[in-house]
């Protein structure tokens, strides 16, 4: 997908930033794609710039209030999800909707949900892929090599707790985020 434009735009902001991709997509017509670690605001920037320049689309879940004038209308352009994250608004149940009413969809998620240090994923993405059946992908930032890395498909077993630390300690052993301290 995209255009040759869309494509040049990419490269060449991720050339700019001096940045490379390392690895290659799975041939899955649905994904859950977690990425991470989530450390800082350049983040954004960089996956899109990374996105762009493969021509890939998927679409990514940020706070609606980050979904303002005139950034919103360029977020959602951009395969960009405004989520509601207070009251009793069930993300998971709307996600889990969303996979099972299209063919082709690939949804990307921090699974941080935050950019500062966090102990533990929350488990919102292992919601989605154990109701829905959809293979997580692992893409890590790797900021002392700055590379973004397409990893793996990552085989959950059903048991929450132990897949959630396991996905973080993968995350932990083999990626440093662009601010460190946050990671």
């Amino acid at each position: 997908m995209g255009n040759r434009f869309s494509r040049w735009l990419g490269q060449t902001i991720m050339n700019m930033m001096g940045w490379t991709i390392k690895g290659s997509f799975p041939d899955e017509k649905k994904l859950i794609i977690i990425g991470a670690p989530h450390t800082s605001n350049w983040d954004l920037i960089l996956a899109m710039s990374a996105m762009l320049s493969v021509g890939l689309r998927f679409s990514w879940m940020m706070k609606k209030e980050a979904f303002f004038w005139p950034l919103g209308n360029l977020w959602k352009a951009l395969g960009g999800i405004p989520i509601d994250r207070g009251g009793d608004v069930d993300v998971v149940g709307q996600i889990s909707e969303y996979f099972e009413n299209n063919d082709n969809v690939w949804i990307g998620l921090t699974p941080e949900g935050t950019r500062t240090k966090v102990d533990s994923f929350k488990k919102g993405y292992l919601r989605i892929a154990y109701g829905t059946n959809v293979p997580l992908f692992i893409i890590g930032i790797n900021a002392p090599t700055k590379q973004v890395v397409l990893e793996k498909i990552w085989k959950t077993t059903g048991d929450m707790e132990k897949d959630n630390a396991a996905v973080k300690a993968f995350f932990d052993d083999n990626f440093k985020g662009i601010v460190p301290k946050n990671g």
